[in-house]
């Protein structure tokens, strides 16, 4: 009924005349008393919040995860005590975020950069939060890096212009980025829709199972309606029509019923240092070949639901990696734990002290009690039943909040060795980045290298050398064909020392003596599988605009039977 969609004002009060200001006389002045009028233009003066500093825009959708009971073949419980895995057909609710990262909130869903694939698991045990992207590696391997790394892929602060010179520059002075750069300029650094996206949680984290036992994990999502990509060429042609494609093909999907799905699989890896690898598990810059750590099925992820409301349930979300339930754990990924500060310090001051008391942020299905109080725009207290409301400490005698009498065992780590401020010792840089090259598909690697040569083509002579130098201890083809595109070989680049502090193994100084003379091949086999195993469909602007792009390629599930 009519009478039940009266405006009011947020006192509740009827609003009779929402066209005109509050006047002496017809022509004014205006009364400052007019408390209609000043509600609504300081509500509007203030309807927006900062934008992210990263991941600024976003899409956020809803579903759940359906588990198997299993990892692979093994009951879950061998591995976890995470009570959101344990069953066959269990459910579980779910919020998810999808992202740009370096782009502004209104900046484009077809710009090459990685995608933030992030959700949020409404266990009974509380909120989990798995804060993902959809490339498997980063540029780097240390958080203290990384206000470094997205400074140097912002806009100049002078010009604000994205200047390819200063990601370069960046970049070839950080060897561990070659891995990601190959990824990120290849096709798969536009995924062509989020539908269509592979998520990947990068960090090394734990699991713990009942006995306090822990196993390293990595965590990926593979998509059932296929992977595909746009090239450079075909992203520019979305741009064009629709700088928010990605946003709503989703959402179309949803309300038209065609629910997206992801495969949630896990790789496993005996905690401890690996000293048998040329590589380091807590290395983010790195994959695990999944010959040797085979992807192992846990569920499946669907999502079934759109937002009410963008403002409170996508620019208030907040995720952070510091968000774990009981069965799941952190390992000591020096990335891992600087995010795990730095995502929920900008959500405090971003959302503000009380974000967690928002709808959307909620732990849905677990009790919540604390003694937190106060702070601003705190609306409720958390209360647990029977509890004294003047205690806000603990302990106390008189019904306060009490720790918890469970206590499970967990294989705390003992760590020995000095304070100090080092790398990881197995670096290895160029390896992974090789067999990433030499697996990709032929159009893949025809748009990494036409992609790298133009933006190359615009930096000054010292980054060219560098960045091609490097290249060149990737691949032959690989510095030959961007050398080429910039008007450079071998020779230009030849006598260049490894950088300062730079650590190369002894096939990489053999290949430095033999630059651009290694023999490389494409022989695939000694590589292991370097990405997933999904072949990478080459979608086109038209298929993307339509919203009509369904099922593309093979799948996770083809691949791994």
């Amino acid at each position: 009924m009519a009478e039940d969609r009266i405006l009011t004002t947020r006192q509740g009060h009827p609003v009779t005349d929402n066209q005109s200001t509050r006047t002496v006389g017809d022509r004014g002045p205006a009364t400052l008393e007019n408390y209609q009028f000043l509600e609504k233009i300081s509500h509007f003066d203030r309807e927006r919040i900062p934008e992210r500093v990263v991941h600024a825009r976003g899409f956020v959708a809803y579903g759940e995860f359906e588990a198997t009971g299993r990892i692979g073949d093994e009951p879950a419980s061998h591995y976890t005590r995470a009570k959101l895995f344990q069953e066959a057909g269990k459910k579980t609710d779910l919020a998810i975020r999808f992202s740009t990262v370096i782009g502004g909130r209104d900046s484009s869903e077809a710009a090459r950069d990685p995608r933030g694939f992030a959700v949020k698991f409404y266990t009974e045990d509380g909120n989990w939060d798995l804060v993902g992207n959809n490339l498997a590696v980063f540029f780097i391997r240390d958080a203290i890096k990384f206000p470094d790394v997205i400074h140097a892929l912002k806009p100049d602060p002078v010009t604000f212009r994205q200047e390819p010179n200063r990601i370069f520059d960046f970049m070839s002075q950080t060897p561990e980025s070659m891995h990601m750069l190959t990824h990120l300029f290849s096709p798969r650094g536009i995924p062509a829709t989020y539908r269509h996206m592979e998520g990947f949680g990068v960090n090394t984290y734990k699991m713990v199972n009942d006995q306090g036992e822990t196993v390293l994990v990595k965590y990926h999502f593979h998509p059932r309606q296929g992977v595909a990509s746009l090239t450079e060429e075909e992203a520019a042609k979305v741009q064009g029509a629709d700088l928010g494609h990605a946003s709503k093909d989703l959402y179309e999907a949803i309300e038209r019923g065609d629910h997206p799905q992801w495969d949630l699989y896990v790789q496993i890896m005996e905690d401890g240092p690996h000293p048998e690898l040329d590589w380091d598990p807590l290395d983010d810059t790195k994959i695990w070949p999944e010959d040797a750590f085979p992807l192992r099925h846990v569920g499946v992820m669907t999502l079934n639901r759109n937002v009410q409301d963008f403002h409170n349930e996508n620019e208030q979300i907040a995720m952070g990696t510091g968000v774990l339930v009981d069965g799941l754990d952190f390992s000591d990924d020096k990335m891992l734990v600087g995010r795990t500060f730095s995502y929920s310090d900008t959500q405090r001051y971003r959302v503000g002290a009380n974000y967690l008391q928002l709808p959307v942020n909620q732990a849905k299905h677990a009790t919540v009690a604390t003694n937190q109080r106060g702070g601003s725009m705190s609306y409720g207290v958390d209360l647990a039943p029977g509890q004294n409301p003047h205690v806000n400490f603990e302990p106390s005698l008189h019904d306060g909040l009490q720790e918890s009498p469970r206590e499970e065992p967990n294989d705390a780590p003992e760590v020995t060795g000095r304070l100090t401020r080092s790398v990881l010792e197995r670096r290895n840089d160029y390896w992974q980045a090789r067999g990433r090259y030499v697996t990709m598909q032929d159009w893949e690697r025809d748009d990494l290298v036409e992609n790298l040569g133009d933006l190359l083509g615009d930096c000054e002579r010292d980054v060219q050398e560098r960045m091609l130098w490097h290249l060149f201890l990737i691949h032959d083809d690989y510095g030959t064909r961007v050398g080429e595109a910039i008007g450079l070989s071998a020779d230009d680049v030849r006598d260049l020392e490894p950088l300062p502090g730079q650590v190369l193994t002894d096939a990489d100084q053999q290949r430095v003596a033999a630059l651009g003379k290694n023999g490389d091949d494409f022989t695939a086999e000694p590589f292991g599988t370097h990405t997933s195993s999904v072949t990478n469909y080459r979608a086109s602007a038209e298929e993307v605009l339509s919203g009509q792009l369904g099922e593309v390629g093979g799948t996770m599930q083809d691949a791994v039977g």
